[in-house]
């Protein structure tokens, strides 16, 4: 999604800012504010008009809405899609060690040549095998690589098939590539899982790349190795290429995670993401990193060396003595994500409200259409957070596919977990 920003707006893919003026804010360098006569003048005299593909894409809902969430201050937030938890000691001890040795220059476009290595012994966990000089690029947040993914292989024109609900960045950032986005709905009584009817029934067999993003934010659901196989078969059948963000791969309960490169004919029509963010709570030091077949890599790594020439230098340092020392701190915030999936889980349904058991990620899902206004997952959000100074995310925001539900975030503490449950069941209650 693919990251975060900081702690009420972690899931805003247009960032946003707090104490200092935004572009927008009709303010002076002195804080003083301008008038009207004043601000009718500055406005006449911007002679910008958008990009149509730029002009074409509403601005966030998630944004709009943490904007209300930001105004108070009794508010536990359930939207907040990024680890509670501090990245692991090894990790910050590297970034710390490596400037103070003053590692502040540039590195390759690709990365560090120690990080990429790193990267490649990994992801053989998830029998994933990539050659760290010609097929890995370390990026700037998976965000940046699956921009890159995007900019690189889409045409203008190109269809670009998205599974739905999903994450708040992928049609945008078809539209900025010029490509058109498809949705595919996915639905609450399937858990959630895609499949090749309803691939076909969108119109995905006319489609040139299929997204994939499992486990999924926002429903919380994975895919199985049988599950993703009818994928996979639909895929080489109409020739579809596949970008697979798995940033929440390490955050998979109950069965491992499967990747749909792994699959017969798929390595060598399959970008696979992944990063730094979640399973290491690095959100920050925004890093990432992609996997493709040297042709994809390299035409990705082209944009990205026009673009943003090498990934920050001492996150990279973090990442690899993440990656090499910290699989007991990831361990730990799983095991920990599990226990309160399972709590989160089972009170919703106490609570009456129908959610699919989420298998990885740290989101579940559940349907508010029957208790919202006219089944409107936006007013029942604002009503929430107005009433009880609970935070959520309107399903809506995630596309069409995700209306009449809300996007809850158990990346949060058990104790402000165990209060804005309870703050739910006195508000469903009194409504």
């Amino acid at each position: 999604m693919s990251d975060g920003d900081d702690e009420r707006r972690r899931d805003l893919p247009d960032g946003g800012t707090d104490d200092v003026a935004s572009a927008g804010d009709d303010v002076r360098a002195d804080d003083t504010e301008l008038d009207d006569t004043e601000l009718d003048d500055v406005r006449e005299g911007d002679r910008f008009t958008p990009a149509d593909r730029v002009d074409a894409v509403a601005p966030s809902g998630i944004r709009a809405f943490f904007e209300v969430a930001e105004s108070r201050d009794d508010v536990i937030s359930l939207g907040v899609g990024e680890p509670d938890f501090t990245a692991p000691w090894p990790a910050r001890s590297a970034a710390i060690a490596s400037l103070e040795r003053g590692r502040t220059s540039y590195t390759a476009n690709r990365g560090t040549p120690e990080l990429r290595r790193a990267i490649a012994r990994h992801v053989e966990r998830y029998d994933l095998s990539y050659d760290p000089e010609e097929e890995i690029l370390v990026t700037t947040g998976a965000s940046e690589a699956v921009d890159l993914a995007f900019r690189a292989l889409v045409d203008p024109g190109d269809v670009v098939a998205l599974p739905t609900p999903t994450y708040v960045s992928y049609a945008p950032g078809v539209t900025f590539a010029g490509g058109e986005p498809l949705p595919v709905p996915t639905y609450h009584e399937d858990d959630w899982s895609l499949t090749p009817e309803a691939l076909r029934a969108a119109g995905a067999d006319e489609a040139d790349v299929l997204v994939l993003c499992y486990p999924n934010n926002p429903t919380g659901a994975t895919m199985s190795r049988e599950e993703l196989s009818g994928v996979a078969e639909f895929c080489r059948e109409h020739d579809l290429l596949v970008v697979s963000d798995e940033i929440y791969a390490a955050l998979t309960y109950g069965d491992e995670h499967t990747s749909v490169a792994t699959l017969p004919g798929m390595r060598e029509r399959t970008v696979v993401i992944n990063g730094f963010s979640k399973a290491y709570a690095m959100t920050g030091l925004r890093l990432g990193y992609a996997l493709a077949p040297p042709t994809a890599s390299a035409a990705m790594t082209k944009v990205h060396q026009y673009s943003m020439l090498s990934a920050p230098t001492t996150a990279q340092h973090a990442a690899a003595a993440a990656l090499q020392r910290c699989d007991d701190e990831v361990g730990e915030m799983r095991r920990e994500y599990d226990r309160r999936r399972r709590y989160l889980t089972a009170r919703l349904r106490e609570l009456g409200l129908d959610v699919a058991e989420p298998g990885g990620a740290f989101y579940a899902f559940p349907r508010v259409a029957d208790v919202a206004p006219d089944g409107d997952d936006e007013a029942f959000a604002t009503d929430l957070l107005r009433e009880t100074g609970v935070a959520a995310v309107p399903g809506s925001a995630f596309g069409d596919g995700g209306a009449g539900h809300l996007r809850l975030s158990y990346a949060t503490g058990m104790d402000e977990l165990k209060e804005a449950t309870r703050r739910l069941e006195s508000y469903l209650a009194e409504h």
